[in-house]
């Protein structure tokens, strides 16, 4: 199993002088109290906790495996709560902590197949029942750019096809959408809609956003 955590170089590195544009639908949490216990799992250096922040949740959290983008965090937000993941994809709380998770773009950066139904199982473990985990994530590309270097990565290391290396030394995946719908088989998917984002390197490519209920 590839370590989510084993990219953390490239995270704390070139990864940290990143800007991340997945966008919070917040009518997706229309139906979610302010006070609801919010954790956004790899957080970065806390974009979206500062969106729903501002919007007026009062209990937001974020954990993220970079302590160089959790300081970018903390100096941009000083009253966010921050926490540097010390093994992923482990969080150190209680079963049902939560009321809400947020994973956006983190799958992407997680390309073991296995490595993200660990993730997944353990956001599972603590999101309370009724709890809504809200995925945000970049689905396979049909343009010749990446179809060439997903068949490249696929050929060289016999890895499933979406995985690619990034020309900055990222390695990343782009899914099927029925793989992350199979990662979300113990959730009932309460909304899907597929949305257009800037990745981090400043290209348009398709993405998908899955709402799913813990049962």
């Amino acid at each position: 199993m590839e370590d989510p955590g084993s990219q953390i170089a490239y995270w704390d590195g070139v990864g940290a002088t990143k800007t991340f544009t997945h966008p919070v639908n917040l009518r997706r949490l229309a139906g979610v109290g302010a006070n609801a216990r919010v954790l956004d799992y790899g957080c970065g250096y806390g974009r979206v906790m500062a969106e729903l922040s501002d919007h007026g949740f009062s209990d937001v959290s974020g954990v993220d495996l970079s302590p160089t983008l959790v300081e970018r965090g903390r100096e941009l937000r000083p009253d966010l709560r921050f926490r540097v993941l010390e093994s992923p994809p482990d969080l150190d709380c209680a079963p049902a902590a939560f009321d809400v998770v947020l994973l956006f773009a983190v799958l992407t950066c997680i390309p073991d197949s296995d490595a993200q139904r660990a993730l997944v199982a353990e956001l599972s473990r603590v999101l309370a029942p009724g709890g809504l985990l809200y995925v945000s994530d970049l689905v396979l590309q049909d343009d010749e750019r990446n179809r060439a270097r997903y068949a490249a990565r696929a050929r060289r290391f016999g890895t499933p096809y979406g995985i690619f290396a990034t020309d900055d030394g990222a390695v990343c995946r782009h899914h099927d959408i029925a793989h992350l719908r199979a990662l979300l088989a113990d959730f009932d998917l309460v909304e899907e809609h597929e949305i257009e984002v800037a990745t981090m390197n400043g290209h348009r490519s398709r993405a998908v956003q899955l709402l799913g209920r813990r049962r």
